[in-house]
């Protein structure tokens, strides 16, 4: 009987590892692989030789050194050559988008989203895009996937979105749709848009060096992706982190998830222009002209952020009182209407979180800005190569 991992299992988990420590920390020296990893200096030589013959990394003298002495060989993700395709479907745009390994964004274009149209209307539109972005791929690159980020509930066997109460979507196989598109053997994994966003945050962002983390997400609705103890809180089928349908005022206002007094009714697009008056108008730039409006010293609109604002963090304490984070960073519109409103925000933080949990926790906005989602959603598509870098191609 077998005792423990063979010594291919333990070459391929430490390729794994070396390759995982470049893509997320860039550029990395040999000698500094050889500390973070615990592995000697002969073995580190041997894995970064290895991923170079596989055309993953390249290696070579550092671009500057203040040392005396021969510099240790600096190890480079291959971020021309090996790339994923990103997509983030939205309520009003679809975009799309080619990062390299190392998380280098290294194309993107951006489309409207007409809203109403389904998974199998989508998927044509982004398979287009990415078609048309792969003309500029060079002939030797290497393409190890696609992933989408979607504002929905994505069961993540399959990438079926269950549920996108905003998008109008109710069992949409959006996965299966662009692979239909791209091909059978297209390689896509499927995320909503927080839960990827807050992935990409925690890898490379705002959030890196944080192990509990609350991403808050906003378009029409509002979600959030949920980093504790250093891992995804993913749920049982995917689907954790619907915050926006957290109940706060019974028998409030009909959320288009069919419940009545959700978190989103007050705080997501359609409550705050209806607060502001302008109930007509849709999408984010009708957001930003509400705050424009409230700095310019329209009353309603000043009475609409401030009420917002303080439901923003009357929900901020309690995902602050159940989960503990270190950090929580608001995206999309969220990120508007936080700083918009962030004195709200904290001191209603401040009135309700027990102290024990909220004394600690910092108040940010996504360092990638709106790249985020992509490039969490690119991370989906690079998870199977950083587990097994020979598995490339």
């Amino acid at each position: 009987m077998r005792v423990g991992p063979s010594q291919d299992e333990i070459r391929r988990q430490n390729l794994g590892a070396l390759l995982r420590y470049v893509h997320v920390r860039g550029a990395t020296s040999r000698a500094e692989l050889t500390n973070a990893l615990g592995l000697n200096r002969s073995t580190i030589g041997a894995l970064t030789t290895d991923l170079a013959a596989a055309g993953l990394v390249s290696e070579g003298a550092p671009k500057e050194t203040g040392r005396a002495g021969r510099p240790s060989l600096v190890v480079r993700p291959e971020s021309a050559r090996i790339y994923a395709y990103a997509y983030s479907i939205e309520v009003d745009r679809l975009r799309a988008a080619r990062i390299g390994l190392g998380g280098e964004v290294l194309d993107r274009r951006e489309l409207e989203r007409p809203r109403g149209i389904t998974a199998a209307e989508a998927a044509p539109l982004l398979a287009g895009v990415a078609k048309r972005m792969h003309e500029a791929v060079p002939d030797d690159a290497i393409c190890v996937g696609a992933g989408v980020a979607v504002c929905g509930m994505v069961r993540r066997d399959d990438g079926l979105v269950r549920l996108g109460p905003t998008m109008g979507w109710v069992d949409e196989p959006i996965g299966a749709a662009l692979r239909a598109e791209l091909g059978t053997n297209a390689r896509i994994a499927v995320g909503n848009v927080a839960d990827v966003a807050a992935f990409a945050e925690h890898a490379r962002g705002a959030a890196a060096g944080c192990d509990n983390v609350i991403y808050l997400y906003g378009d029409v609705g509002v979600g959030a992706g949920i980093i504790a103890g250093g891992r995804r809180l993913t749920g049982h089928g995917g689907y954790s982190g619907e915050v926006g349908h957290m109940v706060v005022v019974p028998d409030g206002t009909r959320c288009e998830c069919g419940s009545r007094g959700c978190w989103e009714t007050e705080i997501g697009e359609y409550g705050l222009l209806r607060a502001a008056g302008r109930s007509d108008a849709r999408g984010r730039e009708a957001l930003l002209a509400v705050f424009d409006a409230a700095d310019r010293g329209d009353a309603r609109a000043q009475t609409a952020v401030r009420k917002a604002g303080d439901w923003l963090g009357f929900g901020v304490a309690n995902l602050v009182n159940i989960f503990n984070p270190e950090m929580v960073i608001f995206g999309g519109t969220m990120r508007d209407l936080y700083l918009a409103a962030a004195a709200q925000v904290r001191s209603r933080l401040n009135s309700i979180a027990l102290p024990a949990c909220v004394e600690h926790v910092r108040l940010r906005t996504p360092k990638l800005g709106e790249d985020a989602a992509l490039i969490g959603a690119a991370e989906l598509a690079f998870e199977r190569l950083l587990a097994d870098p020979l598995d490339v191609g």
